[in-house]
């Protein structure tokens, strides 16, 4: 079957000086907005062209078909399918979610806090079955614990219909608001929340309160955030005293307090906004705890100020800034701070007595691994609940007392069908960039690889946002290792791996810095005779999806393949439309083409989509959702036209598009292995492994 022809329909516009040709902007529905809503609603041509796309997806990935289900059945094997959440403590119950056998969705309880049988409130599986996508929002039991708010997103758009269910006849009241984010922040007397609507174009910039019994129209408007760049979030506060505003962009942040005591209380500002500055607050009694990087610490340090004059002025040093070691966050309790830091790309945990100002830290000896810290609802608690993994250990979840300082495993994840972390290695190497910067590179592979540069080598990817990739465990991953793969994560600029440092260099002017990284690390996966060039499959997903992009233009004889999943690679055309959801807040990452013409041009040197060059190109697996607000399907249907209207050889160039899901993909648990499994599927045909057993 020979791959569709996209119809060339010349778009032109110039700016800052230059005529920019597009002959694939067509493939934008202009009216996306309603698309989200209701992706019937796609224009017909459109469609048609998507479908012939999926069909040819399915002829070209059709004699991997025996191997999709193998991995399918492989992955489930290793899910625990009637698996549970540790409960988590609050008042006289402990609450928790939980999967039956079989079931693609959470089920959410409670039990008593002492123990006995799970209370459901929630069943996922069952909301799903009236629709095609199912993936819940947020849940939020009331202080009084009688009821819990609920919010589910049945398109994949992540328009959130948010409702109320009672905890004793497990009912709905008629309270029904839409297109909201999914997140609840309740008031202490449980007769009414906090919620955002999202407005036309999906931007979250208004903070409603919602009283129990009433309608949506009659919500109190309690907050609007006029700058169209800013993304808005609620939250509760350290104490549960608060309901937390934070807006912000990539650069700049700024936080408002509500007290939930107060049913009319309006909303008080900590420090106004101040470009470049970010914070964010915690609450103890009359002192807030700030996690900031004001005055020129980069990586972040940890100041207190009273509740009552919390302004900038009154700001006082408790943790000073160290440059190289990032603190991530802020975990605040009656009796101790804790800060989850990173240095050199390994996290680790420090606990301070705010009493006798002790400090102590939890970090653990392998040479990559992750860290997480898991809130609870409680404040008044010594009680630590943190989760730990590697690329070879599964995950461990623990309760740690910070005053005895004892350790209790409460969940170690299951492999049903079987897993040997002795039989696996874990290491970490440096691969030096052009211009010196070292990059970590994590590895794994069974450790009874041959390195003698034969090896198949999967390198994943992301580098924007100052979002840094764990080292964690995954039990996909195993059914590329178990088949002769090295599986490698290169820890770029543009992430905050090694501190915000790392993210400033990998952003806006210094975007290139991201691709010549990753780049630098295959190299050095070479050089350390892990793979050979043409053994390599990229593999990056969002703004990794254009780094996927931006190195098959760069450096196609790097790889034997490349998986772009969700690809923002047509960054410069999205930058310019200040329309869609996220362009405006994204300015501050990639710089504002519209505005300035430095950026303009700086964009347009690396987007993906406007580099596609006569040359040879390695496999290119391509996936998208229909309904994704964030990268908008269009822009990986773009590039694969331009890609085969250009390229001199090489390939295939497949485009799969869910045509029920969004952003995340396919919503149930199982569900979304099929993807994967195209994916792996993809990865081992491509190096001639299709037929490899495990």
């Amino acid at each position: 079957m020979k791959p569709p022809i996209a119809p060339r329909r010349l778009s032109r516009r110039m700016l800052h000086g230059v005529t920019v040709d597009d002959d694939y902007a067509w493939l934008k529905d202009e009216k996306w907005q309603e698309v989200l809503r209701d992706p019937s609603l796609l224009d017909a041509d459109i469609r048609a062209y998507v479908q012939a796309e999926n069909a040819y997806a399915e002829d070209r990935l059709g004699p991997t078909k025996e191997l999709q289900k193998a991995l399918v059945a492989e992955m489930r094997g290793r899910i625990k399918e009637d698996d549970s959440g540790v409960p988590t403590p609050d008042g006289p119950f402990s609450y928790l979610w939980k999967f039956r056998e079989g079931g693609q969705h959470q089920q959410i309880g409670r039990t008593p806090r002492d123990g006995g049988e799970m209370q459901t409130i929630l069943d996922g599986d069952a909301l799903a079955r009236a629709s095609d996508y199912f993936k819940f929002g947020g849940t939020r039991h009331s202080p009084d614990h009688k009821f819990e708010a609920w919010s589910a997103d049945l398109r994949g758009s992540e328009y959130f219909t948010l409702r109320v269910r009672r905890w004793d006849t497990g009912e709905d009241l008629p309270d029904i608001l839409t297109e909201t984010s999914g997140s609840v922040v309740w008031g202490r007397d449980s007769s009414f929340f906090f919620y955002i609507q999202v407005d036309e174009n999906h931007r979250p910039l208004k903070v409603f309160r919602h009283r129990l019994g009433t309608t949506q129209a009659d919500d109190v408007l309690v907050y609007e955030e006029k700058d169209i760049g800013w993304f808005t979030r609620i939250g509760e506060s350290a104490s549960g005293r608060f309901c937390v505003i934070s807006g912000g962009d990539h650069d700049t942040t700024e936080q408002w307090l509500i007290d939930l005591w107060v049913p009319d209380a309006v909303p008080r500002l900590i420090a106004p906004r101040e470009t470049g500055v970010r914070y964010s607050v915690a609450d103890r009694g009359e002192e807030l705890f700030i996690l900031t990087n004001e005055g020129g610490a980069i990586d972040f340090r940890i100041a207190t100020a009273p509740l009552a004059t919390p302004s900038r002025a009154n700001w006082r040093e408790l943790v000073p800034h160290r440059p190289g070691t990032y603190i991530l966050g802020i975990d605040l309790f009656a009796g101790h701070l804790v800060r989850l830091e990173r240095a050199n790309a390994l996290p680790s945990i420090a606990i301070r007595d705010l009493v006798t100002r002790d400090e102590h830290t939890i970090a653990f000896d392998e040479s990559a691994y992750s860290l997480e810290m898991i809130g609870g609802y409680e404040f008044e608690t010594t009680i630590l609940r943190f989760a730990y993994s590697s690329m070879t250990t599964p995950s461990e979840v623990y309760d740690y007392d910070m005053a005895t300082r004892q350790r209790t495993l409460r969940k170690r994840q299951e492999i049903p069908s079987g897993h040997d972390p002795a039989a696996y290695v874990t290491t970490r190497i440096l691969a030096v960039a052009a211009d010196g910067a070292e990059v970590p590179v994590s590895i794994l592979h069974r450790r009874d690889l041959v390195r003698d540069g034969s090896a198949p080598l999967l390198l994943y990817g992301y580098g924007s946002y100052g979002m840094a990739i764990p080292a964690s465990f995954s039990a996909n991953r195993l059914s590329l290792v178990d088949r002769g793969f090295v599986y490698a994560i290169a820890h770029i600029r543009g992430g905050a791996d090694k501190g915000w440092s790392w993210y400033l260099d990998g952003k806006r002017e210094k975007k290139t810095n991201t691709f010549d990284d990753f780049v630098a690390a295959g190299h050095a996966l070479i050089a350390a005779n892990y793979t050979s060039a043409k053994r390599i499959v990229g593999h990056g997903g969002s703004a990794g999806g254009m780094l996927m992009g931006a190195v098959a233009n760069r450096a196609p004889d790097l790889f034997a393949g490349i998986i772009a999943e969700v690809p923002f690679v047509d960054v410069l055309a999205t930058m310019l439309d200040d329309k869609l959801p996220l362009t405006p807040p994204e300015w501050p990452e990639w710089g504002n083409p519209i505005t300035d013409a430095a950026a303009f041009d700086y964009i347009r040197s690396y987007s993906p989509y406007d580099n596609v060059a006569a040359q040879d190109y390695p496999a290119i697996l391509a996936m998208a959702g229909l309904t994704d607000p964030r990268v908008t399907y269009w822009e990986p249907a773009k590039w694969v036209a331009r890609l085969r209207a250009t390229m001199t050889g090489g390939g295939p160039v497949i485009l799969h598009t869910n045509m029920g899901a969004g952003h995340g993909g396919s919503s149930g648990r199982f569900s979304r292995l099929d993807e994967v499994a195209i994916a792996y599927a993809f990865a081992l045909d491509t190096v001639g492994l299709a037929g490899a057993k495990p």
